[in-house]
């Protein structure tokens, strides 16, 4: 770990007070639309910074900074922050609360007003991705920013528990599905902890989990992602049917689906939660042409 990621715990960060009377000032409640479940607690902050092992030469992409507890955390481990939040009121007021906690990094972050699931272009490229993710699109945030931001080589998430671990689950596991074997097309995901429910307002009724990767190059295969995406959409659209079976629709028919598995060297008996992200990208391959 650098020395910035671990933090003195008499760095100022936003406590329960601080960000209760931002919320009030703004006149605003979070909202389960936005799934928004703000830190309150300081040393949770610098739990995830330090999980997150930022260099002090990176920028860092955060999604969701809210009312800016992570972003200060941030903003003492990194070079630059780029934050991208949605909400417009929210972002508007971020600059301020950077300018009264962190005066000496004014010129250390961007904020970007808009929808991390549509959000294209960046003011830097992130080497770093750092973000407590709204539960209801967690998983389509992740896979749409590491597709989007190439310069994203690793990161850690903050998610809903169970997201966690289906995010890092391995071949074979009972939570492996579509989310497990996506995320390993761009990386190496692991548990990295957990984050109880007491540390955030409102208090979730489930905790959370932390989500460190690591991004590796994709399969070698001639096959596009979007191809073999198709294929683990189709294996595990229904789970308890065989891959002959499962890949039937997306291969003109369960013989074309058995002809692409036997020359993939996948078993047409076998399901999809036994396969990794390699077998997919062979099967994707061997689709037969109609």
């Amino acid at each position: 770990m650098n020395d910035k990621a671990s933090q003195s715990p008499a760095t100022p960060l936003l406590g329960a007070g601080e960000i209760r009377r931002l919320a009030e000032e703004l006149g605003i409640r979070p909202t389960k639309t936005l799934g928004q479940n703000f830190v309150i607690d300081g040393n949770t902050i610098r739990r995830i910074v330090s999980a997150a092992d930022v260099d002090p030469s990176e920028t860092v992409l955060e999604v969701g900074p809210g009312l800016g507890s992570l972003t200060l955390g941030l903003l003492d481990a990194a070079k630059h922050v780029v934050a991208v939040e949605i909400d417009p009121v929210l972002a508007a007021r971020l600059p301020e609360t950077i300018a009264q906690w962190r005066p000496e990094r004014v010129d250390s972050y961007d904020v970007v007003q808009a929808d991390a699931l549509r959000v294209t272009e960046l003011p830097a490229d992130p080497s770093a991705l750092v973000a407590n993710l709204p539960y209801n699109v967690a998983v389509p945030v992740v896979l749409h920013l590491l597709a989007q931001f190439p310069s994203i080589r690793h990161g850690l998430v903050m998610v809903q528990d169970e997201v966690a671990d289906r995010l890092a689950a391995p071949p074979g596991s009972k939570v492996y599905g579509v989310p497990s074997v996506k995320a390993a097309w761009y990386g190496t995901m692991r548990k990295a902890g957990v984050i109880g429910m007491n540390v955030f307002w409102p208090a979730p009724k489930i905790a959370s989990g932390l989500v460190a990767f690591e991004r590796h190059d994709p399969p070698q295969t001639s096959a596009s992602r979007e191809e073999v995406f198709a294929v683990i959409d189709a294996a595990f659209a229904q789970r308890r049917k065989t891959l002959r079976a499962a890949l039937a629709g997306w291969a003109g028919g369960a013989a074309r689906a058995e002809e692409a598995l036997v020359s993939a060297g996948v078993e047409p008996s076998a399901r999809g939660e036994v396969l990794d992200i390699h077998a997919f990208a062979r099967i994707a391959e061997g689709k037969p042409k109609p």
